[in-house]
């Protein structure tokens, strides 16, 4: 009997997929999720999950939360951080009516959440009424461009896992310009970013990265966006007058730009002429002519 009521407590602690800790010191997505979305707000987090970044709005920043999610373990965890959570599939297009009767919000959060919708450009379109005239919506997004991906591409592993950039759940994958024009569509305009960078060595597919020829692995490098991991962006309806901000190439000096062409053509004149086409195919995948 002991062992029993053992293994219900056990399974009753145990941590969701996604459950994770944050610490708001890093340059994680989570942690600069919080940061955009400031102190003392009433938000509405789209897909909370379990209450890993609700908890820290909630508790340390001391927002109001109100919370849209699908899942019931994940509704039964964020509860005790919301003044209320709607159970919804955000790819109906109900679920805004929720609020149909309610104020509008400071803040929407939708953390991770647009690369698992069917359509994610009317997704985003739907929740921006659901913010007030000065209100903002925050974002986070994965960035399949990073050159981790790109060496799953060239090993023929597209590995689908529980969680990260190849999360089994994504059927929506946002290269920098993608993301740009995702918020172009819904007639925001970026306002502040932050860009979350890992190196392959960091990220979930380090073994998949460590399969591939040094040479490869200098050319994937090559890419500007190659450690780009994550992208953090607050927005804002785009006849609001703040200066908008776009995602390009001008994040990134003239000076690395030209180390990284010089780096290009010696790399060109060692690498075999397969290894050439097949590096080629898999940036071609990104939308990037090499």
């Amino acid at each position: 009997m002991k062992i029993v009521k053992y293994r219900k407590k056990h399974i009753k602690n145990k941590r969701h997929n996604y459950e994770y800790d944050v610490d708001v010191q890093l340059n994680t997505a989570p942690a600069n999720v919080i940061r955009m979305v400031g102190h003392n707000k009433r938000l509405l987090e789209i897909g909370c999950g379990p209450g890993s970044i609700t908890k820290i709005l909630a508790e340390k920043n001391r927002c109001k939360v109100i919370g849209v999610e699908l899942d019931p373990k994940a509704i039964e965890k964020v509860r005790p951080y919301c003044l209320e959570v709607f159970q919804a599939d955000l790819n109906s297009a109900e679920w805004p009516s929720l609020f149909d009767t309610r104020d509008r919000f400071d803040v929407l959060v939708a953390a991770d959440v647009l690369e698992h919708l069917y359509d994610p450009w009317v997704s985003l379109q739907r929740m921006v009424p659901l913010i007030k005239s000065d209100g903002y919506i925050v974002i986070s997004l994965p960035h399949i461009g990073h050159a981790a991906v790109m060496s799953c591409i060239y090993n023929g592993d597209f590995e689908y896992r529980d969680w990260g950039l190849l999360d089994r759940t994504h059927i929506r994958f946002f290269c920098l310009k993608n993301i740009q024009e995702l918020f172009i569509q819904a007639n925001l305009k970026i306002i502040e970013v932050a860009y979350v960078t890992k190196s392959p060595e960091e990220t979930e597919f380090a073994a998949t990265w460590d399969k591939l020829p040094n040479l490869v692995k200098t050319a994937f490098k090559t890419n500007p966006h190659a450690y780009l991991y994550q992208v953090v962006v607050k927005a804002v309806p785009t006849e609001r007058p703040e200066k908008g901000l776009l995602l390009t190439l001008e994040n990134y000096s003239s000076d690395k730009i030209g180390i990284l062409t010089k780096i290009k053509r010696c790399l060109g004149a060692r690498i075999n002429p397969d290894a050439k086409v097949k590096i080629r195919k898999v940036f071609k995948i990104f939308g990037i002519r090499v």
